[in-house]
C-alpha cells in the first residue's frame, strides 16, 4: 500500500470511528462515513466491501485480543496443579483482568465500540463469551475444592449467570464511565479478589435465597 493509499484509508478508518461511536454499528451510515472521509462510494469499495467488512478491520484485533488474553488466563488456571489452585487465583486471575483494562484504556474508543456500540455484529457477544469460559472455569474450580475437602458452594444457574455478569459488567465500567487510568490502576487489588468475592457471593445469596420463606 502506498502512502496516498493508506492517506485514505486513515481518514476512512477516523470518520467510521466517529459515526460508529455516535450512532453505533446499526445505524451507521456509509454514505456518512464516505462523505466525512471526502472519498468517493467506489474508492472506499477498494478497500472494504460493506459496513460490516469495516466494522471488523476497526474492532476485530482488540476483540480477539481481550478474548484471546481471557482464554490464555482461564488456561493457565486449569493447568495449575489442583493443590496450587487456591493460592494462585487471586494472581492469575488479577494479572489477566488488569492487563486488559490497561489494554482497553489503550484502544478506548476501539473498545467503546465492542462494548457499547457493537449491536447486530459478532461483536456484540464479548461479555457474553467471557460469561460462558467464566462459568465453566468457576465449575471446574468447584470441583476442584470439592476434591481437596474445601468449602464448595452450591450453585444455582441463574443467580451464577447474575452475578458472574455483573462481575464483569463492573470491570468494564470503570472505562465506560470515564474513571482515570490512574484511578483504574489504583483499583489493581479488586480485580484479583474479584472471582475469591465471587464465589463468596453465590454461596451466601443462594443460602439466603434458600432462607426466605416462598408463602
Amino acid at each position: 500500500m502506498n502512502k496516498k493509499e493508506q492517506t485514505t484509508l486513515n481518514r476512512i478508518f477516523s470518520a467510521a470511528l466517529q459515526e460508529f461511536l455516535e450512532k453505533g454499528y446499526q445505524s451507521a451510515s456509509l454514505r456518512n462515513i464516505v462523505k466525512m472521509a471526502g472519498v468517493t462510494t467506489g474508492a472506499f469499495y477498494g478497500y472494504y466491501k460493506s459496513k460490516e467488512e469495516l466494522f471488523e478491520a476497526l474492532v476485530g484485533k482488540h476483540y480477539n485480543f481481550l478474548l484471546d488474553r481471557f482464554c490464555k488466563a482461564q488456561k493457565e488456571f486449569a493447568e495449575t496443579s489442583p493443590e496450587e489452585q487456591p493460592d494462585k487465583l487471586t494472581s492469575t486471575s488479577g494479572e489477566c483482568m488488569y492487563e486488559m483494562l490497561l489494554y482497553a484504556y489503550d484502544h478506548l474508543n476501539e473498545c467503546k465500540l465492542i462494548l457499547c456500540k457493537s449491536e447486530g455484529t459478532r461483536f456484540s457477544r464479548l461479555i457474553d463469551e467471557m460469561v460462558e469460559i467464566e462459568t465453566k472455569g468457576t465449575h471446574d474450580y468447584l470441583k476442584v475444592l470439592e476434591n481437596l475437602g474445601r468449602p464448595s458452594p452450591h450453585i444455582d444457574e441463574r443467580l451464577e449467570h447474575i452475578l458472574i455478569t455483573g462481575m464483569f459488567n463492573t470491570f468494564f465500567e470503570l472505562m465506560l464511565n470515564g474513571a482515570s487510568l490512574p484511578d483504574a490502576r489504583r483499583s489493581k487489588t479488586l480485580f484479583g479478589s474479584n472471582e475469591n468475592l465471587l464465589y463468596c457471593w453465590m454461596d451466601e445469596a443462594y443460602g439466603a435465597i434458600n432462607k426466605v420463606d416462598p408463602t
